[in-house]
Order: structure tokens, then sequence, then C-alpha cells
């Protein structure tokens, strides 16, 4: 990495990132019906670790993956009515329009207050995709502060997680004793790995094992202790990744984007929502985890790993929107336990390794 990319890693990238959102926010948040749309996400982590330069072109290669945003329903969203029209895809534009509305209103931390503890039981909406795009534009209205495109990304995130809400029932709460390491070790993979994660997220409950091991995670004992436990699972879902990502390359690595996404929303969010912040990105990576993973782990390459800026430079030239992603978490992982940071920029490389490239 340069020394002029260093130094925009840590500072807005000139508006670029802006003019970035704004021309994704005259897309859809999905593709085929299904599909999430990566691009919000991806261009933020591109020019938070130096790419800005790289992000319209990026965004040129996406092109074949967006969508014109769908039509809005004769639907007004509003308190009174919000209920009826959660998790209904069909009200993806009507969300969008309702949150759009809201941050016009409010200051956005308000409106995430108000909306995280509604919506956080459905985190494996969308694949876990809308909880990952909130954490993107909650990290960009924090660091560089609020704006019209930034918070109008923040609308899109959140109306796309409230169309697509997807709760777990029952859901998977941290209520055991082991670390997270031993707790994603203990998580059994599903005996038959096909269909999407909706049909797998079905079969879970006949699972054998899987009951405990939803459980099995410590449980934290307050707000600081549960920042602290999310922390570890960011960290021990990144660095597992390298041997385990061969069960589904693509799909692991949102075992540790989601619970990424949700420690970086919680400075924004109130101390009492904390804890059950924890437990939901503990839902959400145990069940990619026994959804995806391989029966037995698969030694990853020996070779030495590379620096963080090399590690990155990778994952922008290899240019696929999992494995950007996947390796700004990473990068979080290393500036804070750098103890770990070769298990985690190994694992960069093996997703870069396994993840087909673009085009």
């Amino acid at each position: 990495m340069t020394e002029s990319r260093e130094s925009e890693a840590t500072a807005p990238a000139d508006g670029t990132l802006d003019e970035a959102l704004d021309r994704l926010h005259r897309t859809g948040p999905e593709h085929l019906g299904w599909l999430s749309n990566h691009a919000p996400m991806a261009v933020e982590a591109l020019a938070r670790h130096g790419h800005a330069p790289d992000v319209h072109g990026w965004i040129d290669g996406y092109r074949h993956k967006l969508e014109d945003m769908p039509p809005r329903t004769n639907l007004s969203i509003g308190e009174v009515n919000w209920r009826e029209a959660l998790g209904d895809p069909r009200h993806l534009a009507d969300w969008i329009a309702y949150f759009t509305d809201q941050l016009g209103e409010r200051p956005w931390q308000d409106v995430l207050a108000t909306w995280w503890p509604r919506l956080l039981p459905g985190i494996l909406a969308g694949a876990t995709h809308p909880a990952i795009r909130v954490g993107h534009a909650v990290r960009t209205l924090l660091t560089d502060g609020a704006g019209a495109s930034r918070t109008v990304e923040l609308g899109h995130a959140l109306g796309y997680w409230a169309a697509r809400h997807l709760p777990l029932d029952p859901p998977a709460v941290p209520s055991g004793t082991v670390p997270a390491a031993e707790a994603l070790a203990g998580v059994p993979p599903l005996p038959r790995q096909e269909g999407g994660i909706l049909d797998r997220v079905g079969r879970l409950s006949a699972t054998p094992g899987w009951p405990a091991a939803a459980g099995a995670l410590r449980a934290p004992s307050g707000p600081d202790d549960a920042r602290d436990l999310l922390a570890e699972l960011v960290r021990e879902a990144t660095c597992r990744y390298a041997d385990h990502a061969h069960g589904n390359p693509v799909m692991l690595v949102h075992a540790a984007t989601a619970p990424g996404a949700v420690l970086r929303t919680l400075p924004a969010l109130p101390r009492d929502l904390w804890v059950a912040s924890c437990a939901a990105a503990w839902q959400a990576s145990a069940v990619v985890t026994a959804a995806y993973a391989p029966a037995s782990p698969l030694a990853s390459s020996t070779a030495a790993p590379p620096t963080p800026e090399e590690a990155f430079e990778r994952a922008a030239a290899h240019g696929d929107e999992h494995v950007i992603k996947f390796a700004d978490t990473a990068l979080d992982v290393v500036a804070a336990d750098p103890g770990r940071a070769a298990e985690a920029l190994a694992a960069v490389g093996r997703a870069c390794e396994l993840i087909g490239r673009e085009g």
C-alpha cells in the first residue's frame, strides 16, 4: 500500500464514497429476486482502506448485478401497521421510503435505537446481508459524520432488513459456558448440505446436536462483557475460515462479517442493547456455520501470511465483493488483536484462493 493510500484509510475519501452511494441509491437492494446488492458494502470497504480511486471502476464492473429499485405498493408504513409489513419482500421499496423519511425527520442514532431491537431477531434476513449493510453504513456515519448520502444509505440498509426480516424459531441464545472458538467448533454441520439458506435454516431444528450447540456459547455478564465476547466471536470466526472455507467459500464469509457488522454498530447503540446484539450475532454466525461448514477441516497454506496492507491490496485486486468485505473484517481483527494477525490474514489469502473472480 502506498503512503497516500495509508493516509486515505483513516479519513473520508474526498467525496468519492458519497458519490458512489448516490449512484447506488438509484438501484435496488437485490437482483434476480433474492440475491443481495453488495455494492454499497464493498465500496465502503474499498474507500475506507485507501482504494477510493478504484470505487467507480469497481461499480462499473458490478453493473450486471444492479437492478432498478422495485416499485412501491399502496401501503404506507407507520407505527400502527409496521408489524404486518415486517418480513414481506413485496414492501422493499415501501420500507426504504419509510426509513428515508424517518431519517430525514429524526437523528439517525434515534432511528437506529428504535429499530435495532425490532429488527435484531430477524438477523438472518437476506443471508445476513442487510445487517452487514447496516454495519457498513453505521461505520461511515460514526467515522465520517452524518451527510445526506450516508443517512440515506442507512435507510436503504434498514429498509432491506425490515423487508427480509427472518427470525429463527427457537432462537439461538448464548446460555452456556464455553468460549467462542469452542462454541463454533461444536456447531454440527447439516447432514445434507444443499439448497439455499432458507431451506437449510428449516432443517436446523432436526439436526442432531444443534439445540445444544445453539446455546453453548457462554452468556455475557453485561454490556461490556457482551462487547468483548462479540469481538472474540468475530476473531474466531475469521481465523476459523482458513481451515473451513472449503465447505462453501462464499457463504462462510458471513459467519465472520455478520457479527463483525454488529460489533461495528455497538458504539452507536444504547448499552442496554449490547447483550441482545451479541446474542443475535452469535445466532447469525452459528446458523451460517451449521448450514455451510464442512464435516472436517482442511489445512490451509503454510505460506507466510501477507501484511495487512498486502492482504487488502490482494483482496481489492481480486475484486470479488465477498473477498473485499472479508478482508475488511479481518483487518478489524488484526487491529484489535495483533497476536492473531497471522491467522486472520491467512484467512484472507484463503478467500482469495477459493472464491471465484469477477468476470
